[in-house]
């Protein structure tokens, strides 16, 4: 395959300038082609290891007309077709349309759903759940704006996990997340139903959407905690309203107000990219609903079942019975069906 050749070509030349001397004179290029080289080292690995396995197919073929080799080749053949197919698959997933995104860092907005108080609670279950994933990953978190309620849950927040990688990972989290347990404030012990919904935005800069600086209004005001309790005496909280749009976005963790502005501009053009893609999609005959809906019960994607030890992803129709973990982080399990399932999505598009 010709697209093959020109990626082991790509690799191989990149390979060579990265052994040369005279490209570290230059880190901007060093720092590309590192990049580059990641991006292509599991295609560049599998085609070699492709023709290996072919090679010794075509080895074992040719010992098959020896009598006294015939059935040691035999094996060999069988062995060497296995390990042919199994990386013609794995090369066709390698080969699907990348998302151009998926080495972005991602903005992550929880808000409290149905269910009072106790739907904030868990929407603070969920912050330590992506959190904790984030570490295990060596990707950072850091919180853009924050409301809580006066018994520690959060009504909404908003942090940016900064990670290589991290948009490829949690992309599939967008949508209403149900919990199903008994509340810290329920004294009577019954097992109660609430929600909270999850949003993933990669995080944009403001060139990548071509933001307008003269768009957009920006206002100042002091950062409070729960209970609208003032942990900041001067005016470094910003609030940007793009006013083409009316979308407002709020950043107040930082301590100047030149950090959290330019936080929020970033938030902004990730928000604004966002209601870019749904308008194409929509123009394209593809309109698909907002991530988190309404955030009623019935538009859920994930139901957390604690009675039960029990977690179930009604979009692959996943039901693994180690919540205790996944609360701890443990996602990777979940994220991987969800990837395998968009990626035979895209096979299969594609044999259509």
């Amino acid at each position: 395959m010709d697209q093959l050749k020109e990626i082991e070509l790509r690799y191989a030349q990149i390979e060579a300038q990265l052994a040369a001397n005279e490209t570290y004179a230059d880190p901007e290029l060093v720092s590309r082609l590192n990049r580059e080289q990641r991006e292509l080292e599991p295609l560049a690995s599998a085609c070699r290891a492709l023709a290996k396995a072919q090679s010794a197919l075509a080895e074992a073929q040719g010992l098959l007309a020896d009598p006294e080799l015939r059935e040691l080749a035999q094996e060999e053949q069988r062995r060497a077709r296995q390990e042919v197919e199994r990386l013609e698959g794995e090369i066709k997933l390698l080969l699907l349309p990348r998302d151009p995104n998926d080495n972005r860092n991602v903005i992550v907005e929880i808000r409290a759903g149905v269910g009072g108080e106790e739907s904030a609670l868990f929407a603070r279950s969920l912050v330590r759940m992506y959190t904790m994933y984030a570490e295990g990953k060596g990707w950072r978190v850091e919180v853009n704006t924050v409301s809580e309620t006066e018994l520690g849950g959060i009504k909404e927040i908003s942090f940016t996990v900064i990670g290589e990688g991290a948009w490829s990972r949690l992309k599939f989290e967008s949508g209403v997340h149900r919990v199903q347990r008994v509340p810290e404030t329920e004294s009577g012990g019954r097992v109660h139903t609430s929600t909270a919904t999850v949003a993933v935005l990669p995080e944009m800069e403001e060139v990548d959407v071509q933001l307008n600086p003269a768009e957009v209004e920006m206002q100042v005001y002091r950062a409070s905690g729960a209970g609208g309790q003032h942990v900041n005496k001067t005016s470094s909280a910003v609030r940007l309203i793009h006013r083409p749009t009316g979308t407002v976005v709020e950043c107040q963790q930082e301590r100047s107000q030149f950090q959290n502005r330019e936080r929020a501009m970033r938030l902004l053009a990730s928000r604004l990219y966002e209601q870019e893609q749904t308008r194409l999609q929509e123009e394209y005959g593809q309109a698909r609903r907002s991530q988190i809906g309404t955030g009623m019960r019935n538009e859920r994607i994930r139901t957390y079942n604690f009675p039960q030890g029990r977690l179930t992803d009604h979009r692959v129709g996943l039901t693994l019975y180690k919540l205790e973990a996944v609360m701890d982080g443990d996602l990777d399990e979940i994220i991987d069906s969800l990837a395998a399932a968009q990626q035979a999505q895209q096979l299969a598009q594609q044999g259509g």
